[in-house]
């Protein structure tokens, strides 16, 4: 329908072959060769110390080399303890880098689990791999990170307590730039109602409330001392419980020491992800800061070009009246063009074969040529029209015939105009009274509108 309104049609067969070229594209772009393990030292083992510790002493205890065409080479790289958070509980995983004796510096992009181990993925090996390593995890988007995850509790805690409690978490990832939080509600959340979880959320903020952690915590006594397990996380005998306040999660992943450290929390989005699935999109800490600088700017170069208005959003709004009664007079003017030209042109049909014939390219868009020529069908019997336009650089085509040649003459305007429409190097379809097509050749139109004849003739 929509590609019919702007002269298109679908041809569908195509389109799914074109969608399968491009999933065995996608299949072939990330599938990964993966080298066997080359084992240095025989440990199966490995210690996180991520939570209390942002650099380490660490030994290279295995490693293999893994390709695709997306990301090229690149190893993958076990340690025997490391500071790495591998990915989960929808934290990303940390970033840093690796430093050798010798001073040789191999960065390390992501941290994923595998099995049980956290694996480090670098772009290059390092030059003796059985060396002692400095691993040093990139304090930055960690604090980000964490302060972003403190964050999603916090507003878990907020919109339970705004919105009610059958709130539950259904999803979220926590990078160091953003968070994004999905949870169960029955409708769109209101304006006020996102200002009041805000507000909640940091005037927790603004508690400077501490980190309680406990590790090592049977499952079952976490629960009963009013932890919340979240959706779709496995948990074992054993789980770590993160408070702030009130608000006490299950959690495996990084979270800040107190909660002033977020320094501000800011809702960007909130948005239906499924039925009965909320998603909000948020910042915190230096990101804020950030985005009230850009949206500043925004307001300060929106000022410049209204030349500095004493009341902004009253000189905004004015533009808006003005904008809607200057689309009113367009309108009339186009309506008022288009009935001047109804009685002009209803002076240049041709009968060809007892056929009423117009062909004609006029100064219209698409929406303006429908009305004319249903106008003209309604006062003018045994029809055949076609109007061309060259509008914005764009070949416009439209094919009205009335219904009685339909049936009569065998005549049927959506197979007329896919024929048409190969002499503007386009396509179009509708129905067999009328049809639309658009194309990129307007020097087109005008054999177009003669093979449009030839075809009465």
């Amino acid at each position: 329908l929509i590609l019919r309104e702007r002269g298109f049609s679908l041809n569908e067969a195509e389109f799914d072959a074109e969608l399968k070229k491009q999933r065995d594209r996608s299949r072939e772009a990330t599938k990964t060769e993966t080298g066997d393990w080359v084992t240095l030292i025989d440990d199966a083992e490995q210690e996180f110390i991520g939570y209390d510790h942002l650099e380490a002493q660490v030994k290279l205890t295995r490693y293999r080399k893994v390709e695709n065409k997306k990301d090229g080479e690149m190893y993958q790289l076990v340690f025997n303890l490391t500071p790495f958070y591998a990915e989960g509980g929808g934290q990303v995983g940390d970033k840093g880098y690796l430093e050798s004796p010798d001073g040789d510096v191999v960065y390390i992009v992501d941290t994923k689990k595998e099995n049980n181990l956290v694996v480090h993925f670098t772009k290059n090996l390092p030059k003796h791999p059985e060396a002692t390593f400095k691993a040093v995890v990139d304090s930055k988007q960690r604090m980000r990170s964490a302060s972003n995850h403190t964050a999603t509790h916090l507003l878990h805690q907020a919109l339970r307590s705004v919105l009610g409690t059958h709130v539950e978490q259904k999803g979220s990832m926590v990078h160091s730039g953003n968070l994004r939080f999905d949870f169960s509600h029955f409708s769109k959340v209101s304006a006020e109602e996102l200002t009041q979880v805000e507000d909640f959320v940091n005037a927790r903020i603004r508690e400077q409330l501490p980190l309680e952690e406990q590790r090592n915590t049977p499952h079952q006594k976490a629960l009963d001392e009013g932890a919340i397990a979240l959706f779709g996380e496995k948990y074992g005998d054993a789980v770590r419980t993160i408070r702030f306040g009130k608000s006490m999660e299950l959690c495996g992943g990084t979270h800040v020491n107190n909660t002033s450290e977020i320094r501000h929390f800011k809702i960007i989005s909130e948005g239906a992800v499924a039925s009965g699935i909320r998603r909000i999109e948020a910042i915190s800490n230096d990101a804020v800061d950030t985005y009230y600088a850009k949206q500043n700017q925004i307001l300060e170069d929106v000022k410049s070009i209204l030349k500095n208005p004493q009341d902004t959003v009253k000189a905004v709004s004015s533009l808006q009246e003005e904008n809607s009664e200057l689309k009113k007079q367009v309108e009339q003017l186009l309506k008022d063009k288009a009935k001047h030209l109804k009685a002009e042109l209803k002076q240049e049909l041709e009968t060809i074969n007892g056929i009423n014939v117009l062909a004609k390219e006029i100064d219209l868009d698409a929406g303006s040529m429908k009305d004319l020529a249903f106008e003209i069908g309604g006062e003018v019997d045994n029809l055949f029209l076609v109007f061309g336009s060259n509008h914005n650089g764009k070949a416009l085509l439209s094919c009205y015939i009335s219904k009685n040649l339909v049936a009569e003459k065998d005549l049927n305007a959506g197979k007329i105009i896919r024929d048409l429409g190969k002499h503007i190097q386009g396509g179009g379809g509708g129905q067999p009274f009328f049809a639309t097509a658009g194309g990129k050749n307007p020097d087109g139109i005008s054999a177009a509108l003669q093979a449009s004849k030839d075809i009465i003739k």
